[in-house]
């Protein structure tokens, strides 16, 4: 079973096999093949569920919600805010009435597209258009390999997953966690893992917008990290951060101080319900998708209304769960055309749009793969300019899974190349090389195949196209146990891209400082 933990090994024949496995792994290693670092820029047009009627009556349906049933606002500060700027505050319940004019003016003030500039200004993000960018699994708790088994999430592998993330090329962001560190202080492991996220990467990773503490922690390293102060950061930001609206039609205070405490420094902010159709809204799409639009315009416009101009994300993060367990489920046909939707939705306001490709399979199966691919189908004809959870998500979030990781990148890998433009220039049309060769022969060995034969087709990263007769020589091995040991080979001589000694010493200084004045006190 291809979630079990290898067997033991033990005595001579298990150290044969640990040499056999090491040799593997550095075969597979030199075989290991990417794209170039970059967005996926897909020249296909978006898929539109929704027809222009349909999506101005989920428009005008969501509107009509923030009107007339409004947010509960948990933060007395953007209740007040809202209250000042002419909306209703109905005090008995902490709910906020906005009216959709107002809604309409403060999303508008958002920029329709911007860019994200971490360490290395090589891996910067341009968001917005028809541009995408897949990121890292983000949040579960547990994490899982075929060696090692399952267990709770903790720092050791919350580093290797960055090497990994950093690895791969079609890896452009990690999330706010690679997985939980459950085994760091609570009011401090936050800056263990800023710490390592500069180390380990140079791509940008999540600032961890649970209050504002975390927000300014975040800042502070990456403008160490970049030579640069927190006020010329504010005009070229480098930090995202995602908060979840607590649906239905919930803003808890620590969501939107991280938000705001993002915004006030420049940083760029996602704003994504999640929403589950038949627990967290209504069971119908419609539905969900004017639920899920009502609480993503208020995020956004509360942004606005105090820090006009921020750069925000719409975000959406619709499913269902299973009607018969009440567990969530993803990679359904409705996930995935709710990824369509947010989408269509996203763009009718001219926002970056962020959704996320995940499974809800329990082991790395055909299940995990077939609904990962289902959802991030429906991510990328939708134009996410950003998926979340598109490598080593698994147990609907539950895992963060190494094999699974691999084979993602794999999955990834072909669609960025399935997805780009076909040339069509005079040398690739080929029609001289097509008349040179006589009917019925073979183009084998010829000078246009011969110019082109090692880069004309993508090549694999997990996938293993021999006959039976070899497959089975070589060790008949499954595409989950290709990824373990593809896993293993590259955590054994990734070498994580080079700090500045000196900016090293200044993020350990900064580290030591903040848990000396944080303490482990903090609720």
């Amino acid at each position: 079973m291809s979630g079990d933990p290898a067997p033991a090994r033990s005595g001579r024949s298990g150290r044969k096999r640990a040499r056999e496995d090491r040799k593997a792994a550095r075969a597979a290693s030199a075989q290991v093949s990417q794209l170039a670092f970059g967005p996926l820029t897909n020249s296909y047009a978006p898929l539109d569920p929704l027809t222009e009627e349909q999506l101005e009556t989920v428009h005008r349906a969501s509107l009509d919600l923030l009107r007339d049933g409004g947010i509960e606002v948990m933060s007395q500060r953007v209740r007040g805010a809202f209250e000042k700027a002419g909306a209703t505050v109905l005090k008995d319940r902490d709910v906020v009435l906005a009216d959709p004019d107002m809604i309409i003016e403060l999303v508008g003030r958002a920029p329709s597209t911007f860019t994200l500039t971490p360490r290395n200004p090589d891996h910067a993000l341009a968001l917005g258009g028809n541009q995408t960018y897949f990121g890292m699994v983000s949040g579960p708790p547990n994490v899982h390999d075929r060696v090692n088994g399952r267990r709770v999430g903790n720092f050791a592998d919350y580093k290797k997953l960055l090497r990994l993330g950093q690895h791969f090329n079609v890896i452009g962001l990690f999330g706010n966690q690679t997985v939980a560190t459950t085994d760091l202080p609570v009011p401090t492991r936050h800056l263990d893992c800023y710490l390592a996220n500069l180390a380990l990467t140079d791509k940008v990773f999540s600032a961890i917008p649970i209050g504002a503490g975390r927000v300014n922690d975040a800042a502070e390293m990456l403008a160490l990290a970049r030579g640069i102060s927190l006020e010329e950061m504010q005009t070229h930001p480098g930090l995202i951060g995602n908060i979840n609206v607590n649906s239905p039609r919930k803003l808890d205070e620590a969501m939107s101080d991280g938000a705001l405490a993002l915004a006030e420094l420049g940083q760029a902010v996602i704003v994504t319900p999640f929403t589950l159709l038949g627990a967290m809204t209504p069971v119908t799409m419609a539905a969900g998708l004017v639920q899920q639009n009502a609480e993503a315009l208020f995020g956004i416009a509360m942004i606005q209304l105090f820090y006009p101009g921020s750069p925000v994300v719409y975000g959406g993060f619709t499913s269902n769960v299973d009607m018969r367990s009440g567990a969530p489920a993803f990679g359904t046909p409705e996930n995935a055309k709710a990824n369509l939707a947010g989408g269509q939705l996203a763009r009718r306001y001219r926002l970056p749009y962020r959704t996320s490709a995940c499974n809800a399979s329990n082991v790395v199966d055909a299940q995990s793969t077939y609904e990962t691919q289902m959802a991030l189908w429906g991510a990328v004809m939708g134009h996410g300019n950003v998926v979340y959870h598109a490598a080593g998500w698994l147990e609907g979030g539950l895992v963060a899974s190494y094999e699974k990781f691999i084979l993602d990148i794999e999955v990834l890998q072909h669609l960025a190349h399935m997805l780009s433009p076909i040339d069509c220039s005079e040398d690739e049309l080929g029609v001289q090389a097509i008349r040179d060769v006589d009917p019925g022969g073979h183009f084998f060995g010829t000078d246009h195949t011969m110019a082109r034969y090692e880069t004309a087709f993508y090549a694999p990263l997990v996938s293993d196209w021999q006959n039976n007769e070899n497959w089975e020589a070589a060790g008949a091995q499954n595409a989950t146990e290709r990824a373990t040991t593809l896993w293993q080979s590259i955590l054994a001589e990734h070498e994580s891209p080079a700090l500045d000694p000196g900016i090293r010493e200044s993020l350990e200084e900064y580290v030591v400082r903040r848990k000396a004045e944080i303490g482990t006190d903090e609720p």
